[in-house]
Protein backbone atom coordinates (compact mmCIF):
# COMPACT_ATOMS: atom_id res chain seq x y z
CA UNK A 1 0.00 0.00 0.00
CA UNK A 2 1.26 3.21 -0.56
CA UNK A 3 1.61 5.26 2.18
CA UNK A 4 0.76 9.23 1.02
CA UNK A 5 -2.26 7.76 -0.53
CA UNK A 6 -3.49 5.65 2.50
CA UNK A 7 -2.66 8.61 4.05
CA UNK A 8 -4.61 11.65 2.07
CA UNK A 9 -8.02 9.22 1.82
CA UNK A 10 -7.81 8.83 5.85
CA UNK A 11 -7.61 12.47 5.98
CA UNK A 12 -10.50 12.52 3.58
CA UNK A 13 -12.35 10.62 6.07
CA UNK A 14 -11.72 12.49 8.87
CA UNK A 15 -12.99 15.25 7.22
CA UNK A 16 -16.26 13.62 6.44
CA UNK A 17 -16.82 11.92 10.05
CA UNK A 18 -16.37 15.48 11.20
CA UNK A 19 -19.30 17.03 9.50
CA UNK A 20 -17.21 17.88 6.34
CA UNK A 21 -15.57 20.49 7.92
CA UNK A 22 -12.38 19.94 10.18
CA UNK A 23 -9.87 22.04 11.48
CA UNK A 24 -5.44 21.09 11.04
CA UNK A 25 -5.56 20.32 14.89
CA UNK A 26 -8.11 17.85 14.45
CA UNK A 27 -6.96 16.01 12.00
CA UNK A 28 -3.56 15.88 13.43
CA UNK A 29 -4.13 14.08 16.50
CA UNK A 30 -6.32 11.51 14.74
CA UNK A 31 -3.90 11.22 12.21
CA UNK A 32 -1.18 10.61 14.84
CA UNK A 33 1.39 11.43 12.51
CA UNK A 34 3.28 14.93 12.54
CA UNK A 35 1.20 18.06 11.49
CA UNK A 36 3.74 19.45 9.11
CA UNK A 37 3.17 15.69 7.75
CA UNK A 38 -0.33 16.41 7.20
CA UNK A 39 -0.75 20.23 6.69
CA UNK A 40 1.69 19.05 3.48
CA UNK A 41 -0.92 16.56 1.99
CA UNK A 42 -3.92 18.73 3.39
CA UNK A 43 -1.76 21.50 0.87
CA UNK A 44 -1.94 18.91 -2.20
CA UNK A 45 -5.45 18.27 -1.59
CA UNK A 46 -6.39 21.57 -1.46
CA UNK A 47 -4.73 21.98 -5.09
CA UNK A 48 -6.14 19.18 -6.40
CA UNK A 49 -9.71 20.36 -5.35
CA UNK A 50 -10.73 17.54 -2.94
CA UNK A 51 -10.27 19.83 0.29
CA UNK A 52 -11.15 23.60 0.40
CA UNK A 53 -11.24 26.03 2.53
CA UNK A 54 -13.43 29.49 2.56
CA UNK A 55 -12.91 33.02 3.70
CA UNK A 56 -13.84 33.43 7.48
CA UNK A 57 -13.33 30.00 8.23
CA UNK A 58 -10.12 27.95 9.45
CA UNK A 59 -11.22 24.62 9.00
CA UNK A 60 -10.85 22.71 6.22
CA UNK A 61 -13.42 21.13 4.04
CA UNK A 62 -14.35 18.39 1.35
CA UNK A 63 -13.93 20.32 -1.65
CA UNK A 64 -16.10 21.05 -4.69
CA UNK A 65 -14.15 18.31 -6.94
CA UNK A 66 -14.57 15.43 -4.63
CA UNK A 67 -18.37 16.37 -3.92
CA UNK A 68 -18.83 16.44 -7.86
CA UNK A 69 -17.96 12.83 -7.97
CA UNK A 70 -20.54 12.10 -4.95
CA UNK A 71 -22.95 13.81 -6.98
CA UNK A 72 -21.80 12.11 -10.05
CA UNK A 73 -22.44 8.68 -8.13
CA UNK A 74 -25.56 9.71 -6.46
CA UNK A 75 -28.60 11.32 -7.72
CA UNK A 76 -28.55 14.61 -10.06
CA UNK A 77 -32.01 15.11 -9.52
CA UNK A 78 -31.18 15.91 -6.12
CA UNK A 79 -29.29 19.38 -6.86
CA UNK A 80 -31.83 19.78 -10.02
CA UNK A 81 -34.25 19.91 -7.34
CA UNK A 82 -32.71 22.41 -5.43
CA UNK A 83 -31.45 24.57 -7.78
CA UNK A 84 -34.97 24.49 -9.89
CA UNK A 85 -36.50 28.17 -7.87
CA UNK A 86 -33.47 29.74 -8.63
CA UNK A 87 -33.80 28.55 -12.84
CA UNK A 88 -37.29 30.22 -12.25
CA UNK A 89 -36.61 33.34 -10.94
CA UNK A 90 -33.43 33.77 -13.10
CA UNK A 91 -36.41 32.86 -16.36
CA UNK A 92 -38.59 35.76 -15.25
CA UNK A 93 -35.69 38.37 -14.27
CA UNK A 94 -34.29 37.47 -17.94
CA UNK A 95 -37.11 36.41 -20.14
CA UNK A 96 -34.59 34.58 -22.12
CA UNK A 97 -33.45 30.37 -22.07
CA UNK A 98 -31.71 29.40 -18.63
CA UNK A 99 -29.28 25.96 -18.25
CA UNK A 100 -27.87 24.56 -14.94
CA UNK A 101 -25.01 22.40 -15.34
CA UNK A 102 -22.10 21.06 -13.88
CA UNK A 103 -18.38 19.67 -14.74
CA UNK A 104 -17.66 16.60 -15.80
CA UNK A 105 -14.14 15.60 -16.51
CA UNK A 106 -13.18 18.24 -19.27
CA UNK A 107 -16.97 18.30 -20.50
CA UNK A 108 -20.38 20.42 -19.50
CA UNK A 109 -23.00 18.47 -18.27
CA UNK A 110 -26.60 19.40 -18.59
CA UNK A 111 -29.32 19.00 -15.32
CA UNK A 112 -31.79 21.24 -16.19
CA UNK A 113 -33.08 24.12 -18.40
CA UNK A 114 -36.05 26.36 -18.97
CA UNK A 115 -36.93 27.59 -22.48
CA UNK A 116 -37.96 31.21 -23.31
CA UNK A 117 -41.29 30.57 -25.09
CA UNK A 118 -40.00 32.61 -28.51
CA UNK A 119 -37.24 30.18 -29.05
CA UNK A 120 -35.67 27.00 -28.83
CA UNK A 121 -32.41 25.81 -28.04
CA UNK A 122 -31.94 23.02 -29.90
CA UNK A 123 -29.58 20.01 -28.73
CA UNK A 124 -29.29 21.01 -25.30
CA UNK A 125 -31.16 18.81 -22.77
CA UNK A 126 -30.75 16.54 -19.46
CA UNK A 127 -27.69 14.74 -19.28
CA UNK A 128 -26.26 15.63 -22.85
CA UNK A 129 -22.59 16.87 -22.69
CA UNK A 130 -20.21 19.52 -24.47
CA UNK A 131 -16.82 20.21 -24.21
CA UNK A 132 -15.41 23.22 -21.78
CA UNK A 133 -13.78 25.27 -24.18
CA UNK A 134 -15.43 28.35 -25.45
CA UNK A 135 -18.93 27.91 -23.68
CA UNK A 136 -19.94 30.78 -21.16
CA UNK A 137 -20.18 27.61 -18.70
CA UNK A 138 -17.28 25.66 -19.27
CA UNK A 139 -15.11 29.13 -18.68
CA UNK A 140 -17.04 29.34 -15.27
CA UNK A 141 -15.98 25.92 -14.42
CA UNK A 142 -12.62 26.23 -15.09
CA UNK A 143 -12.50 29.94 -13.57
CA UNK A 144 -14.31 28.18 -9.84
CA UNK A 145 -14.25 24.93 -9.79
CA UNK A 146 -11.09 23.24 -8.28
CA UNK A 147 -8.95 21.01 -9.86
CA UNK A 148 -11.12 21.71 -13.77
CA UNK A 149 -7.93 24.02 -15.18
CA UNK A 150 -5.84 21.32 -14.47
CA UNK A 151 -7.73 17.94 -15.76
CA UNK A 152 -8.35 19.92 -19.06
CA UNK A 153 -4.80 20.42 -19.41
CA UNK A 154 -4.41 16.72 -18.67
CA UNK A 155 -6.85 15.35 -21.17
CA UNK A 156 -5.34 17.78 -23.83
CA UNK A 157 -1.69 16.48 -23.31
CA UNK A 158 0.04 19.92 -22.76
CA UNK A 159 -1.06 23.14 -20.81
CA UNK A 160 -3.41 25.64 -21.77
CA UNK A 161 -1.90 28.48 -24.21
CA UNK A 162 -1.79 31.90 -22.29
CA UNK A 163 -4.35 33.78 -23.80
CA UNK A 164 -6.63 31.31 -22.17
CA UNK A 165 -5.32 31.52 -19.00
CA UNK A 166 -5.53 35.28 -19.18
CA UNK A 167 -9.26 34.25 -20.22
CA UNK A 168 -9.92 31.97 -17.24
CA UNK A 169 -8.26 34.78 -14.95
CA UNK A 170 -10.71 38.06 -16.12
CA UNK A 171 -14.01 35.19 -15.21
CA UNK A 172 -12.28 35.05 -12.08
CA UNK A 173 -12.11 38.72 -11.10
CA UNK A 174 -15.59 39.56 -12.91
CA UNK A 175 -17.71 36.69 -11.60
CA UNK A 176 -19.34 35.92 -14.73
CA UNK A 177 -18.00 34.26 -18.23
CA UNK A 178 -19.64 35.54 -21.59
CA UNK A 179 -20.01 33.40 -25.01
CA UNK A 180 -20.55 35.96 -28.51
CA UNK A 181 -21.41 32.95 -30.52
CA UNK A 182 -18.68 30.68 -29.86
CA UNK A 183 -20.28 27.75 -28.72
CA UNK A 184 -23.14 27.76 -31.40
CA UNK A 185 -23.46 30.40 -34.27
CA UNK A 186 -25.77 33.61 -34.23
CA UNK A 187 -26.55 32.64 -30.14
CA UNK A 188 -24.58 34.48 -27.14
CA UNK A 189 -24.73 33.24 -23.49
CA UNK A 190 -23.62 34.66 -19.84
CA UNK A 191 -22.96 32.19 -16.85
CA UNK A 192 -22.45 32.62 -13.26
CA UNK A 193 -21.23 29.83 -10.53
CA UNK A 194 -24.39 28.58 -7.95
CA UNK A 195 -22.25 27.92 -4.68
CA UNK A 196 -23.68 26.26 -1.38
CA UNK A 197 -21.95 27.33 1.68
CA UNK A 198 -19.02 28.72 -0.09
CA UNK A 199 -18.50 25.88 -2.59
CA UNK A 200 -19.62 25.88 -5.89
CA UNK A 201 -21.90 23.02 -6.60
CA UNK A 202 -22.91 24.32 -10.25
CA UNK A 203 -23.43 26.59 -12.97
CA UNK A 204 -26.17 29.00 -14.40
CA UNK A 205 -26.53 30.14 -17.78
CA UNK A 206 -28.91 32.61 -19.50
CA UNK A 207 -28.61 32.39 -23.55
CA UNK A 208 -30.22 33.68 -26.46
CA UNK A 209 -30.58 34.84 -29.85
CA UNK A 210 -26.80 37.29 -30.28
CA UNK A 211 -29.28 39.81 -31.84
CA UNK A 212 -31.94 39.45 -28.53
CA UNK A 213 -28.45 39.29 -26.13
CA UNK A 214 -25.73 41.64 -27.45
CA UNK A 215 -23.15 42.10 -25.00
CA UNK A 216 -23.84 44.79 -23.38
CA UNK A 217 -27.15 43.42 -22.86
CA UNK A 218 -25.45 40.19 -21.25
CA UNK A 219 -23.40 42.17 -19.01
CA UNK A 220 -26.35 44.21 -17.78
CA UNK A 221 -28.17 40.82 -17.05
CA UNK A 222 -24.48 39.04 -15.24
CA UNK A 223 -25.64 41.31 -12.05
CA UNK A 224 -29.27 39.79 -12.50
CA UNK A 225 -28.07 36.16 -12.40
CA UNK A 226 -24.88 36.83 -9.98
CA UNK A 227 -27.72 38.42 -7.51
CA UNK A 228 -30.04 35.45 -7.86
CA UNK A 229 -27.50 32.71 -7.98
CA UNK A 230 -26.46 34.24 -4.84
Amino acid sequence: MIQSVERAAAILEIIAQEGGRAHLRTIHERMGIGKTTVHNILKTLDRLGYVQRVPGDMRYRLGSRILNIARMAGNDAMLRDRVRPVLEAVARACDATVLLAVPSGDEVTYLDMIEAPAWSLHGVGFGQREKLEGSALGLVFLAFFPGVEKRMAFARHRPLSAAFVSRIEQVRAKGYALDLEACRPGWNCVAVPWRDGGLMQAGISVTGPADRLPRRRLIDLSWTLMTLAA
